[in-house]
């Protein structure tokens, strides 16, 4: 399956459905952090119209989900 193209806030959605917390914001890096799972990785989520599709697919490996899921939740 294919990658969207989505932007920064849409994927901050998603990944606060996923159980991510919103920590801090510098400039518009979002850092975010999972509320239950510490085992989880902290991700950083830049707020620009369009995620390039390296950067989205790297932060897809780093929270675990196919992406499949990901477009559901979309």
């Amino acid at each position: 399956m294919k990658l969207p193209v989505i932007s920064g806030k849409d994927a901050v959605k998603v990944f606060e459905k996923l159980g991510y917390v919103q920590m801090r914001q510098t400039g518009s890096h979002i850092r975010m952090k999972h509320t239950s799972n510490m085992f989880k990785k902290p991700i950083t989520v830049p707020n620009h119209r369009v995620l390039g599709k390296g950067l989205l697919r790297k932060l897809l490996r780093d929270v675990d989900i196919p992406i499949e899921d990901f477009v559901k939740l979309l």
